[in-house]
This record gives C-alpha cells, structure tokens and sequence, in this order.
C-alpha cells in the first residue's frame, strides 16, 4: 500500500490562492488559462515532470484528475487516460503524493482536483478533505456530485479551507443554478457544451451570452471549458470569460508522446493575447 509523503507546511499558503490568482488576473486585465491533466498518465515520473512543468509554461491555474474506474461524464480521451493511469498503478494517495512534491518548489499556482466522488467517500470525506489541503489543493471538482448533495462535502473542505467548484452548463435552468451558486466557491466552471468532455468544439457567440447571464447571478470568477483545442478558440473564450480551461487536447498529446508543455505554451500565447 502506497504511504502519504505529503508536506503539511505546503498548506501554509494555500487559503486564498485561487482569489489572489484570479484577482491578479484581473489587475493584468486577461484572462486565465486552466490546464487540466490526469495524474499518473502515461505513469507517474512523467506526469509528475509535466504537472511541474505547467506553471512556467503558461497556465494559471491547474485542474489535476484523480483517476477512477468508471468515469461516466468523461469522453474517451480523458477516461482513457484515467485507465492508463490506474494500470500503472496510480492511486489516490499517489495523486495526493504527486500535489505534495509539486508544492515543494511551486506554492502560488491553485491546483484543483477533479474526479468523482466515489474515491472520496471510500476513504471519508474528512479524512480526505483534511489529507487534499495537506497535500496543497486548494480546491475539488466532483462531476457527478449533484448539487443537491454537495452539502455532504462542503463542511468538511470548508473546515480545510478548501473550495467545491461547482459545474453549470447550457441545460442548467433558473431554478437549478440558484441551487448550483449557494454551495459554489472559488470559481465556477461552465461546461460549454451538452455531453461528454472532448468530442464538440464550443459556440463562441452562445458562450458569451451565457457568460453574461452567469455574471448577473455571481460574483464568482467564471471559467468556461469543455471543446477548446486551438489557441484561437481559447483567446475567443478569453475574451468574454475568466478563464479558458483546456483538458482532453492536452490529454490526447500526453497520449501521442508530443510536448505537451510547448502546446501548452501555445494555448497561453492565445489567451493572454486575446484582449490586446
């Protein structure tokens, strides 16, 4: 059984890291990249070096996934590089192991977990709350926790300081997205699209008008993700939103043995260009 290695003194700076980061942002007036890789894809050393690499090559903020079996609201790409990760024998305490030693030379770039609830609940959600922000997260995304459930997490990661990113898409009506706000913290995530991650391109036009809609009901930063592939379609979501969040075009380079860093350096240029 893989054993913690997590540095409780990364936990030191992580209240707030996510405001500063997105007010920082703001003062610069640009948007932000979001980056999104599976940890322990294609096997640990190498995701460790590119989830260390991310920073310095362009992204704001880092959405880190916590592999798991059966990831039903994940497109192929990304659910197989959840199985590449597992059958290399990457697990949850290794995710956590991985965040530790990224914090050990990079303790200002918010890093977001992101996977499903299962895993949590397994190993209960106050003991994982409290090992997450003593690896240095500062923050969860749950994709298949309604919202209406996501009491069962928020007091155990508000107790770490922790935020619960929480997910609105096209389909979310008046109603919902109420319910949708009162538990979100952080950032909230629009998923641009209806369906699975990384198998349509998002609608510029139709994101703008939702982003707009959404800054009527928060204050909250807005990251939108969900079909961005070129740097031009992420300078387009830049210009109306926080963030643009890019996963399984990053994902599917880490797939094919390209450099994900120098796409990823790409994907920066177009955001932080984009309101020039």
């Amino acid at each position: 059984m893989e054993t913690a290695t997590v540095n409780t003194v990364a936990t030191t700076s992580r209240t707030g890291r996510l405001q500063t980061r997105f007010a920082a942002l703001k003062a610069e007036g640009r948007a932000g990249l979001v980056t999104y890789i599976m940890a322990g894809d294609p096997d640990r050393e190498a995701s460790q070096a590119i989830l260390n690499g991310l920073p310095a090559a362009g992204a704001d903020v880092i959405e880190l996934g916590m592999p798991f079996s059966d990831p039903m609201a994940d497109g192929p790409t990304i659910e197989a590089a959840g199985h590449r990760a597992l059958a290399a024998g990457q697990t949850l305490q290794g995710t956590l192991n991985m965040l530790a030693r990224f914090r050990e030379t990079d303790t200002e770039t918010p890093v977001v977990l992101m996977g499903y609830f299962n895993p949590i609940h397994n190993r209960g959600v106050e003991r994982f709350a409290a090992d997450a922000a003593a690896a240095g997260a500062d923050g969860l995304i749950i994709v298949d926790m309604p919202p209406e459930e996501a009491p069962e997490l928020t007091g155990a990661l508000n107790a770490q300081g922790l935020h619960l990113i929480m997910l609105t898409a096209p389909t979310t009506d008046a109603a919902r997205l109420s319910v949708v706000l009162s538990h979100a913290g952080g950032f909230v995530y629009y998923v641009s699209i209806a369906g699975v991650t990384g198998t349509r391109s998002a609608d510029e036009a139709q994101v703008a008008e939702a982003v707009a809609r959404l800054r009527q009901q928060t204050d909250l930063p807005i990251a939108v993700g969900f079909g961005i592939r070129t740097p031009e379609q992420a300078a387009g979501i830049a210009r109306v939103a926080d963030a643009a969040v890019v996963g399984s075009a990053l994902v599917e380079r880490i797939a094919k043995g390209e450099d994900a860093l120098a796409y990823v350096s790409a994907l920066a240029d177009g955001v932080r260009g984009a309101r020039a």
